[in-house]
């Protein structure tokens, strides 16, 4: 991999990109954008001319949802997102209104486990490339 790969750097109003004298060889180069799932593509740098590589972004589902609590939405209560072989797939703050969101998912099983008073885990099914919400009721038994 080449030293000019290893440097973040930002796409321009089209999306486009460029490496300032990129060492010739094989490389890769990743690329993320929000809402996006991250790519990685091996590129092959000849030392002549340009080398052009178009990347295109790869949405996945969207989840979002509201956290919610007897006494009203629970700032900063931690949402996990956990696949169905039980594995963390992120990790997230709920904002000030008791929002979360998670962004670029497969279709597939999940469990989403909210904590701020007691957690809470519920069981969904994530499917199609668009958005879906899942809301949560944070209570103490008997509140």
């Amino acid at each position: 991999m080449c030293a000019a790969a290893r440097r973040p750097g930002a796409t321009g109003e089209q999306g486009e990109f460029s490496f300032p004298e990129p060492v010739p060889g094989t490389g890769t180069r990743a690329v993320n954008a929000d809402g996006c799932r991250p790519r990685a593509l091996p590129v092959e740098v000849d030392g002549t001319g340009v080398t052009r590589v178009e990347v295109g972004p790869e949405t996945g589902a969207l989840l979002r949802g509201v956290v919610r609590a007897p006494h009203g939405p629970p700032a900063d209560a931690r949402v996990t997102l956990l696949d169905a072989a039980g594995h963390v797939t992120g990790t997230v703050m709920t904002g000030a209104d008791g929002t979360y969101v998670f962004a670029g998912l497969d279709d597939g099983e999940y469990t989403v486990v909210a904590t701020g008073c007691p957690p809470v885990a519920t069981a969904l099914t994530v499917t199609g490339g668009g958005a879906g919400g899942h809301d949560i009721e944070l209570a103490h038994p008997g509140e």
